[in-house]
């Protein structure tokens, strides 16, 4: 990797660290401050459904500020209104706030994220390849998961530890710190290298277009449709797996005020995106064809899931969580590089900022759903429909391998005795 390469990959490195880490101060307690604020299970997931519609929302708008404004300062917004997003949440919380104030104040948090998606990512890939790198992708977003992991552990057993020190407020206001932080480091650090923002005057126009890229080169490509497809069973079941398992995990711990029990939950799901960061190159040396990896990741995660959804034993319960968060993390690197692999330029924000809205499109509807059979049969019983759901990817990513793409090839091993050949 060239001199310019590691430095657009150092900068990449330090946003993606630093924005886990103020995220990931309340992942362990999201849901317990959601409940200790007075919602049932039921509405604490319609708030987080509320969120990935907000994402669903927003990512088109955002995706035009990302390509017309540029990706920095898509970033530079993304920071100030998540900020101070999670800031009312905090309010709300000591308000005891009805419904629907957490249902719009989630919208907001929402599009904060969306400004996120998609444009950090192509804001990497575009400067790395102006800078000449040509490696494999899974490289360097393999290790962008693992510094995402060490943060996300961090933050997680931090959040759970102060907040049962403190309260479950404390972590939100020190994520509101650290995102003001971001906020300056980015705004030093980062520029638009490899790529020029086409500014428009007329934004609707612009959405428009941006929709309308969005979907010519997402869903009317079909290796690129198949894959978007089976984001919202992958991804809403995700959604609601990690939240749901703070209080699952709780309830067989014994004791529903142990929120560093919550917070080592999520570390677990952290050290788990480390070690999956580092083993989905390695895995892609031994397996040729990235739908292979994707296909097997599906299936192994329902499985887990249908079985933790039987567990009764708390330490099993770790272990699997442990287990079916490195699963789900070893395919996300594959999963990113075969997009980017089909996707130009130009276009590379807007689709997948597209693609992050089909996702969150699944989490809208699969999250309140889930949280409602846990409302009536349990959670053991809710994570299981879970993994049942997750399933219904795995036909679309089958039909995304039928389409022979090439870059569900590319940088493959070349040994005869690779798997997937």
């Amino acid at each position: 990797m060239k001199a310019a390469a590691r430095k657009i990959q150092r900068i990449y490195l330090t946003l993606t660290l630093g924005n886990t880490l103020a995220a990931s101060f309340i992942w362990g307690i999201n849901t317990l401050f959601l409940l200790d604020a007075g919602l049932s299970n039921f509405e604490a997931f319609a708030a987080n459904a509320f969120f990935t519609a907000g994402m669903v929302l927003f990512e088109v708008p955002t995706g035009v500020i990302a390509d017309g404004w540029g990706r920095r300062v898509s970033f530079l917004l993304g920071t100030v209104t998540l900020a101070v997003s999670t800031y009312l949440y905090y309010l709300l919380w000591q308000s005891s706030a009805p419904f629907w104030w957490w249902a719009v104040v989630s919208v907001l948090l929402g599009l904060g994220f969306t400004f996120f998606s998609g444009a950090v990512e192509a804001w990497l890939v575009d400067a790395l390849r102006f800078s000449g790198y040509e490696g494999g992708l899974e490289a360097v977003l393999g290790r962008g998961l693992m510094v995402s992991g060490v943060g996300m552990l961090v933050g997680s057993v931090a959040g759970g530890v102060i907040a049962q020190a403190t309260n479950l407020g404390v972590p939100f206001l020190l994520r509101v710190g650290v995102l003001l932080a971001m906020f300056v480091v980015a705004f030093a650090l980062m520029r638009d290298v490899g790529f020029t923002p086409e500014r428009s005057t007329h934004p609707l126009q612009a959405t428009r277009a941006v929709l309308s890229a969005s979907i010519e080169n997402g869903l009317k490509n079909p290796p690129v449709r198949y894959v978007m497809l089976a984001a919202p069973f992958t991804a809403g079941v995700g959604f609601y797996v990690f939240y749901a398992l703070q209080p699952y995990l709780l309830e067989l711990f014994g004791d529903p005020r142990a929120y560093s029990v919550a917070g080592l939950a999520a570390a677990l799901v952290a050290g788990a995106e480390v070690l999956g960061g580092w083993l989905a190159p390695r895995i892609r040396r031994l397996v040729r064809k990235r739908t292979t990896v994707l296909i097997l990741s599906s299936i192994m995660s329902a499985l887990i899931l249908v079985v933790l959804g039987f567990t009764r034993v708390f330490w099993v319960a770790l272990v699997l969580l442990a287990l079916w968060a490195v699963v789900a993390s070893a395919g996300t690197p594959v999963r990113q590089a075969y997009l980017n692999d089909m996707i130009a330029s130009k276009q590379r924000a807007t689709v997948l900022s597209f693609d992050s809205l089909i996702g969150s499109s699944g989490g809208v509807v699969v999250q309140p759903a889930l949280g409602r059979a846990a409302d009536v049969y349990g959670y053991p019983a809710s994570l299981a429909i879970g993994g049942v759901i997750e399933l219904i990817a795995v036909p679309f990513l089958l039909a995304s391998r039928r389409q022979r793409h090439q870059s569900d090839q590319a940088n493959a091993p070349t040994s005869t005795t690779d798997v997937g050949s």
